[in-house]
C-alpha cells in the first residue's frame, strides 16, 4: 500500500490518527503511519513484502489459474454511514469472496483501495482493520497491498480478490444447458428486507416480526455470508453458476444469456427465512423486493439432473443448504411464476447503479 513519489506529490493526504499528528521525516508520512499500524498486521503472504513496496509479488500453486474479481463499498450506496466500521469492512471482503464462490475459486489474497474523510475518527480506523484482520485470518486471504487515499466526502472501499482453481476448472455463467436444475443456496430476499427494516422503521410492525426475525433481516444487510464452503463442489458438479448480488431474478436472467438458455421458476419454491415468509405474508407485493433487491451474495448454479444429489450432499457436508427452484429451458429469458403459473413482471428486474 505505498504510494509512488509522483502519486504522493498530487494526492492530498488521507485522514491521521491523532496520535501521529506530529512525526519526524525519519519516521515517515502520517499516511505510512497509518497503513503501518492498522493495514500491516494483514499482510501476512510474504509477497506483500510488509506493504512496504509499490507491489506484491504472487504465484498460484502449480497446475491451478488465477481467479480475478474486484467489487466495493460506497457509504449510503451499500451501506448507511452509522453502520459499525467493522461490519464495512468485512463486507466489503466478503462480497468479492462471494463472487470467488461461484467461480469455484480457493480465496489467495486481496488488494484493498480505502478513500476516507479527514474528520474519520481514529476509533473507526481501528474498528475497521479489526474487523478486516478478522475476515482475513477467517477466510484465509491476506491482504497484499492496495492504496489510500483522502475522500472529499463519502467513504469508499474497494477490495481485489485473488482466488484459484485448478487449471481450465473456474464455473462461469457460460455454461447452462436445456434441461438441467437449478438451485440456489441459502435464503434470498433478507438482505433487501433488512434494507427495508433500516428505511422503515414501521415495517416491523406491519409484518409483524418478533425480535429473532428482524434480528435475522437486519444481521443479513449487514454482514453478507459467502458461499465459499462449497466452491470446490460447484466446481465438481455446476455447469454454470453467479453470485446473487443483483437479485435472484436479475442475476438468473445474467447467466440465462450468457448461456443462451432460459429458465423457468416457481416462486413457491425459492427459499424464504422465516422472517422473509413473514413479511410476504402481511404485504404480498413485498417479494418482488425479495427477488429483486440484491445484497444476498447466495449462489445461483444450475446442475445436470443426475449431479443434484452429489451436490447436495457435499453442500449439506459444507453447512450450506441447496434447495432446487427450477429448471432450465430453451429460452429465452428467466421465468419466476406465481401458483398459478402466471409471470410476474417486475418494475425493475435487477438491482443497477444506473
Amino acid at each position: 500500500m505505498a504510494k509512488h513519489d509522483d502519486e504522493a506529490a498530487n494526492s492530498a493526504p488521507v485522514p491521521t490518527p491523532a496520535r501521529a499528528s506530529a512525526r519526524s521525516p525519519a519516521e515517515g508520512s502520517a499516511e505510512d503511519h497509518l497503513i503501518a499500524t492498522y493495514f500491516r498486521p494483514l499482510a501476512t503472504h510474504p509477497g506483500a513484502f510488509d506493504l512496504t513496496d509499490d507491489a506484491a509479488a504472487i504465484a498460484p500453486p502449480p497446475g491451478c489459474d488465477l481467479v480475478l474479481n474486484t467489487d466495493g463499498v460506497i457509504s449510503n450506496v451499500h451501506f448507511l454511514p452509522e453502520d459499525p466500521a467493522d461490519t464495512v469492512a468485512r463486507k466489503a471482503l466478503r462480497i468479492n469472496l462471494s463472487d470467488l464462490a461461484a467461480k469455484g475459486a480457493v480465496p489467495l489474497g486481496f488488494l484493498l483501495s480505502i478513500g476516507l474523510p479527514a474528520s474519520l475518527p481514529a476509533d473507526w480506523l481501528k474498528s475497521f482493520a479489526r474487523g478486516l484482520r478478522e475476515d482475513a485470518e477467517r477466510y484465509r486471504c491476506p491482504l497484499l497491498g492496495g492504496d489510500t487515499d483522502r475522500s472529499p466526502g463519502a467513504i469508499t472501499v474497494y477490495v481485489a480478490a485473488l482466488g484459484t482453481v485448478p487449471h481450465g476448472s473456474m464455473v462461469r455463467r457460460k455454461g447452462a444447458q436445456a434441461g438441467e436444475v437449478v438451485v440456489a443456496t441459502g435464503t434470498v430476499g433478507d438482505a433487501a428486507l433488512g434494507l427495508v427494516l433500516r428505511q422503515d422503521a414501521a415495517a416491523a410492525g406491519r409484518w409483524k416480526l418478533d425480535a429473532a426475525m428482524q434480528d435475522h433481516l437486519l444481521s443479513r444487510y449487514l454482514l453478507p455470508q459467502p458461499r465459499t464452503a462449497i466452491a470446490q463442489a460447484l466446481r465438481r458438479h455446476a455447469s454454470a453458476a453467479i453470485d446473487v448480488s443483483d437479485g435472484v431474478a436479475g442475476d438468473l436472467a445474467k447467466l440465462c444469456r450468457a448461456s443462451g438458455v432460459g429458465a423457468e421458476v416457481a416462486i413457491s419454491d425459492v427459499p424464504l427465512s422465516p422472517a422473509a415468509r413473514q413479511a410476504v405474508a402481511a404485504e404480498p407485493a413485498m417479494i418482488e423486493t425479495i427477488l429483486t433487491g440484491g445484497d444476498d451474495f447466495e449462489v445461483i448454479a444450475t446442475v445436470a439432473p443426475g449431479w443434484l444429489e452429489g451436490l447436495r450432499r457435499e453442500a449439506v457436508a459444507a453447512g450450506v443448504t441447496i434447495t432446487r427452484i427450477g429448471e432450465v429451458t430453451s429460452g429465452p429469458g428467466a421465468h419466476f411464476r406465481d401458483a398459478a403459473g402466471r409471470a410476474l413482471a417486475f418494475r425493475r428486474p435487477s438491482y443497477s447503479h444506473f
